[in-house]
C-alpha cells in the first residue's frame, strides 16, 4: 500500500512538472523515470569521450535552472576563437581536426539560438581556416596567416550581423565597433592557442558557406614591403671570424617597439635573436685566445634558444623543424643570407657615396689632407648610386692631379704622388675609404637600434 502512494506521489509531480514547464525558445521537456535512471549512472570508462563524437552520439549535460523551476538542457559551445596570429598559426592548421564541431544534430529541433550561432560562427571559422591552410604548400607564411585572420574577422562580422537580426540579448562584444569588437573577441577566447582538445579526429562538417580570398590583399596588412633584417646569421668559420669581428660595429642591431603588434612576432622574434648573437659575438671577439670556438658555441646556443620560442613552443622556422644538431645547424648555415659576414664591407657599406653622409665627421675627426668641398657639392645631388660613383670617380682623377702638382702636399697623399699617374688616383680614393670606414665606425657606434623593417 506504501508503494502504491510512493507511485501516486511521484506521478503527480512529475504531472505538475509537466504542466508548468517553460523555455526561453518554447521547448518542450519531456521525462521518464528510465530517462532520470541512465542520467545518474555513474560514467566508469575513466576518461571523457571525444567532444566530436559525443556530438553526434551522446546527450549534453542535464542541469537544472534553479531549485524552483524545470530542469534545462544546456550544450555548451566553445567561443569564441581567437585572432590568428604567427605564434598560433601552425597550431590553427595542424589541429584543426582536433578540436569541436557542431553538427545540426546537437542541438534539440528547437530552441538556444544564440547558441547555434555561436557554434556556426566556430564551424565557418574552422572550415575557411582550412581552406586557408591548405594552400600553404604554395603560399608564404605571411600570405596564409593573412587569410586566417580574414576568415576569423569575417566569421566575427557575421556572427555579430546574425545575432543583432534576432530578438534576443545582443552578445556584449558586438555592440563594439571596428577594433574594439575583434580584442573583445579575442581577449574572450577560451582557447586562445587553438591547443587540440579532441582526443580522436573530428569528422569534418558538409560545409556551403563561401570564403573568397585574394592574396593581393595583404601586402598592407602583413608583412611590409622591405624588411631591412639578415636573419639568421652565417655560422662563425676559420675563414669569417676576422671579418665577423672586425665589421661587427658596422652590422646594425634592431629594435622591436616599432613593430606594430601580434603579426609581426615572428619578426621580432628573429630581431631578438640576432641582438643576442651579436652582444655574444662582442664577448667573444674580446678574448685573445678561442674566438672562434667562443663564437660558434653562442652562436648555436643562441639559435637552439631561438628555435624553442618564447612561450616554450617550437618557433614556426623551417630550420627548426625536426632534429637539432649538425642538421639544423647546416640548415641556417645554407639560409644564411650573408654566411660570411660580407655584406657589411666595402661592397655596401664603404662605397665613396658614403662620403655625402659622412663628410663632416671626417673633417672634423678624420681629416684627409685636402678639401671634401668639392665632392660633397658636385657629387652628393639626388641622383642615382651609379651616377654618384661615376662622378666620384672622375673628382678622385682631377683632385689627384692637381694635389701632385702642388709643391707641398699632405704626408699620405705625397707618397700617392710617387705612384704611376694612373694608380695615384687609387691611392687618394683608399684615403678617403679609410676615413669613411673610421667616420661610418663612429656613427654607427652612436645610433640608436634600427627597426626591422622599412
Amino acid at each position: 500500500m506504501g508503494s502504491s502512494r510512493t507511485l501516486v506521489y511521484s506521478t503527480a509531480v512529475v504531472l505538475v512538472l509537466l504542466s508548468s514547464a517553460t523555455t526561453d525558445e518554447q521547448h518542450d521537456v519531456t521525462l521518464d523515470f528510465e530517462f532520470m535512471q541512465e542520467i545518474q549512472k555513474p560514467d566508469l570508462s575513466g576518461m571523457q569521450r571525444p567532444l566530436g563524437y559525443f556530438l553526434d552520439e551522446g546527450l549534453p549535460d542535464f542541469k537544472p535552472r534553479s531549485f524552483s523551476g524545470p530542469p534545462v538542457l544546456d550544450y555548451p559551445v566553445k567561443f569564441p576563437l581567437g585572432r590568428p596570429t604567427s605564434k598560433n598559426l601552425q597550431a590553427i592548421c595542424l589541429d584543426g581536426d582536433h578540436r569541436p564541431r557542431y553538427p545540426d544534430s546537437y542541438f534539440p529541433k528547437s530552441g538556444f539560438g544564440q547558441q547555434r550561432r555561436k557554434a556556426s560562427a566556430v564551424n565557418k571559422a574552422e572550415s575557411w581556416f582550412s581552406t586557408c591552410c591548405k594552400r600553404n604548400q604554395t603560399w608564404e607564411r605571411d600570405v596564409v596567416l593573412c587569410c586566417a585572420t580574414q576568415a576569423w574577422e569575417l566569421s566575427v562580422e557575421s556572427f555579430c550581423e546574425e545575432d543583432s537580426s534576432v530578438k534576443d540579448r545582443l552578445y556584449s562584444c558586438c555592440s563594439l565597433r571596428g577594433s574594439d569588437r575583434l580584442n573583445c573577441f579575442h581577449n574572450s577566447a577560451p582557447n586562445p592557442n587553438y591547443e587540440p582538445t579532441e582526443i580522436l579526429p573530428v569528422p569534418p562538417l558538409p560545409f556551403t558557406a563561401n570564403f573568397n580570398f585574394d592574396p593581393n590583399t595583404c601586402q598592407s596588412r602583413t608583412v611590409p614591403k622591405k624588411v631591412d633584417i639578415t636573419f639568421p646569421p652565417g655560422r662563425p668559420t676559420a675563414d669569417t671570424i676576422e671579418s665577423l669581428c672586425g665589421n661587427q660595429k658596422l652590422r646594425p642591431l634592431y629594435t622591436v617597439k616599432c613593430l606594430p603588434g601580434l603579426d609581426y612576432e615572428w619578426l621580432a622574434h628573429q630581431a631578438k635573436a640576432i641582438n643576442r648573437i651579436e652582444k655574444a659575438f662582442k664577448q667573444c671577439c674580446r678574448k685573445k685566445q678561442g674566438v672562434l670556438n667562443c663564437a660558434d658555441q653562442k652562436w648555436r646556443e643562441e639559435l637552439n634558444k631561438f628555435c624553442l620560442g618564447e612561450n616554450g613552443k617550437e618557433e614556426d622556422f623551417h630550420c627548426c623543424k625536426g632534429g637539432g644538431g649538425n642538421e639544423r645547424y647546416n640548415c641556417f648555415q645554407n639560409a644564411s643570407p650573408d654566411p660570411h659576414y660580407n655584406m657589411t664591407s666595402a661592397n655596401e657599406e664603404l662605397s665613396l657615396p658614403k662620403i655625402c653622409n659622412t663628410h663632416k665627421m671626417i673633417k672634423n675627426k678624420f681629416p684627409v689632407g685636402f678639401p671634401l668641398k668639392s665632392f660633397v657639392n658636385q657629387c652628393c645631388l639626388p641622383i642615382s648610386e651609379q651616377d654618384k660613383s661615376l662622378c666620384f670617380a672622375q673628382k678622385l682623377e682631377e683632385i689627384s692631379g692637381s694635389l701632385c702638382l702642388k709643391r707641398k702636399s699632405p704626408p699620405a697623399v705625397h707618397h700617392c704622388c710617387h705612384m704611376p699617374s694612373q694608380e695615384a688616383p687609387q691611392c687618394i680614393s683608399k684615403i678617403l675609404m679609410d676615413a669613411i670606414t673610421k667616420a661610418t665606425k663612429v656613427l654607427r657606434h652612436n645610433k640608436k637600434k634600427k627597426c626591422p623593417y622599412a
